[in-house]
């Protein structure tokens, strides 16, 4: 048995990457948990599937972040997808804003699973995280989607080049 030598991967600057995910449209969400540790919620663009079988979903967590020791001891979250309209809550929740504040903002129920469901938003996909990775700076967390809910005639908002664009059904 012989072992192939790697070569090392060479070094991409920082901000060259960050200019380069620039160019990469992600959809806006607001996750969010409520639990024994208590109520978060923040915006974020690193959001994906994962599977289908079981329904799974990622999100990207900064582990400096303020929010991540309550969210990942609560260990459940929604996933609140914004509509085209929503762009001042994901300004709100992506800021220093307080958490009373954040959530005074928006029509909020509470999910299945206990995280706050955002009313009018495109889609809400409530989770319980089933796995944590840990990658560089951040924690993937694996998010097992529990229940849903669509807005079919929902308009998107999606962040690409440093800006928003809402995008429509037609």
């Amino acid at each position: 048995m012989s072992l192939a030598l790697v070569a090392p991967a060479p070094h991409v600057p920082r901000q060259d990457f960050r200019n380069a995910m620039a160019g990469l449209a992600a959809a806006v969400n607001i996750i969010t948990s409520d639990g024994p540790h208590g109520r978060v919620g923040f915006t974020a663009t690193a959001v994906c599937s994962v599977t289908d079988d079981p329904p799974t979903l990622l999100v990207c967590l900064n582990r400096s972040a303020s929010v991540h020791p309550v969210l990942t001891a609560n260990a459940v979250l929604c996933v609140n997808t914004l509509a085209g309209d929503q762009r001042e809550l994901s300004n709100l929740f992506g800021g220093k804003t307080p958490m009373a504040e954040r959530f005074a903002a928006g029509a909020w129920r509470t999910g299945d699973n206990g995280a706050p469901l955002l009313e009018g938003a495109a889609a809400g996909f409530e989770c319980r995280i089933s796995r944590t990775v840990d990658v560089g700076t951040h924690d993937v967390l694996f998010c097992e989607v529990l229940a849903l809910k669509r807005d079919d005639q929902a308009s998107a908002l999606v962040y690409f080049d440093r800006n928003y664009h809402g995008l429509s059904t037609c």
